[in-house]
């Protein structure tokens, strides 16, 4: 099995890279950070496979996939996991790091599948995971691009899976809430502290990359993790409501 993970270099991807590793599966990963892909390979062991690419500019996969390709044979399970986040007042936001954003986080999974794909189609077998955001359920203040972006990658994500319904092809959604990972700590940061943000249910990396591969194995729609969010897509109005209520605010300059 050939598993390929964007955004791997740390966080939810390195932590899926090394699931599927230990799994015996055959692993590429792909963020911007050489160094740190190198390290992880040096880890994983000789069924693995490093490759530099800036996935903010939506460009072209082919080339590199190739390379992937050919070192692991065609992808089996393709896990969009890249994405960058920008919390803080939405007036005070650069449109260009937005656009980036929205680039890295829906532009490029969309191409990345739609590159896959065909392959999958011809031989009735693939899973493509999409990495979406519990934001992508419950928006939260002070995330206006990041919100956007989950969303666009969730709704992609559930719709293909209904397309692809009998094809022999499988789509996972996953839907993290609060994960440690660098780039949640931070976000966490940009807020005043309160009594809602200390008590919220908190993950971890692994355990969502072993949840992630259960739900490809099994071929079930999606992952909520930690499975208390659940409750966010059952009953999305309340949700939104306590989490319009409940968000503290973000921290002054």
């Amino acid at each position: 099995m050939h598993v390929l993970v964007t955004g791997a270099s740390s966080g939810i991807g390195e932590a899926i890279a090394r699931e599927y590793a230990k799994a015996g599966a055959a692993v590429t990963v792909v963020a911007r950070r050489k160094e740190r892909l190198d390290a992880l390979c040096g880890e994983l062991g000789a069924r693995s496979l490093a490759i530099a690419a800036d996935l903010s500019r939506a460009a072209d996969p082919a080339p590199w996939l190739r390379m992937a390709e050919g070192a692991h044979g065609l992808v089996d399970v393709l896990v969009n996991n890249a994405g960058m986040q920008i919390v803080g007042p939405t007036a005070e936001t650069s449109p260009d790091a937005g656009e980036e954003l929205l680039r890295l986080n829906v532009a490029s999974p969309m191409r990345l599948t739609i590159a896959v794909l065909p392959g999958m189609l011809e031989r009735r077998q693939g899973t493509i995971v999409d990495v979406a955001s519990m934001a992508a359920l419950t928006p939260t203040p002070g995330m206006y691009y990041y919100n956007a972006s989950k969303a666009a990658l969730g709704a992609a994500s559930e719709s293909l899976r209904a397309e692809l319904r009998g094809t022999g092809v499988h789509v996972v959604t996953v839907y993290p809430g609060p994960v440690h990972t660098a780039m949640g700590d931070k976000g966490i940061e940009a807020y005043q502290p309160s009594r809602a943000s200390r008590t919220l249910p908190w993950g971890t990396t692994e355990e969502l990359a072993r949840r992630i591969r259960h739900a490809v194995e099994k071929r079930k729609p999606r992952v909520i993790y930690p499975a208390s969010y659940a409750i966010s897509r059952r009953f999305p109005n309340v949700a939104r409501w306590f989490v319009g209520r409940y968000t503290p605010p973000l921290k002054k300059p």
